[in-house]
């Protein structure tokens, strides 16, 4: 069978043909337009899986640190509590047989114990006393006299309490051999 076809028809095909290329041809474009923001997200998203990698070695490498460091002090820490711990029970077990206190007197009164005399020394600054205060024997002389005044006591183990550090001198009674 022979077809024979007019020239209206041919170019009516010549036409379709010239336009479906020219449509193949925009189609291939946005497709190789697409192809080529996709491959640059790609890059780009394979760029940040990878700085998200190396931040999260970073990362576990300055916690490991951390936490060798933590364990370190928590270490230290836990010595030093010991040692705090015998040190008391050193201090709990320890006869007070010797030790001293020193009583801060104000005008004969007792105002305030202190474990020694300089620090009894440095608390009279704060009530007033000048920072470079020369502190004499007061003898004899009655603790009423002076505005303030230390007096040492010694533990005293037979009495189980505290005694003065300095007694007094004996005076003779009048008339006493």
């Amino acid at each position: 069978m022979i077809r024979i076809v007019a020239a209206s028809r041919l170019e009516r095909l010549v036409a379709d043909a010239s336009a479906a290329r020219e449509h193949a041809q925009q189609t291939s474009g946005a497709a190789s337009e697409a192809f080529g923001r996709h491959v640059r997200e790609l890059y780009a998203v394979t760029d940040r899986a990878e700085r998200a990698e190396t931040t999260t070695a970073e990362v576990g490498a300055i916690l490991a640190r951390a936490m060798e460091e933590l364990s370190v002090a928590q270490q230290e820490l836990l010595l030093r509590d010991i040692e705090i711990r015998r040190l008391r029970q050193e201090l709990e077990g320890k006869s007070l047989e010797g030790r001293s206190l020193t009583v801060l007197l104000h005008y004969g009164e007792p105002h305030t114990i202190y474990a020694t005399r300089e620090d009894a020394h440095a608390d009279t600054g704060t009530h007033g006393m000048p920072a470079g205060h020369v502190w004499k024997r007061c003898g004899e002389r009655p603790a009423a006299e002076f505005e303030w005044r230390c007096e040492a006591f010694i533990y005293n183990a037979a009495s189980n309490g505290f005694r003065r550090a300095q007694t007094p001198a004996v005076k003779p009674i009048e008339g006493a051999a």
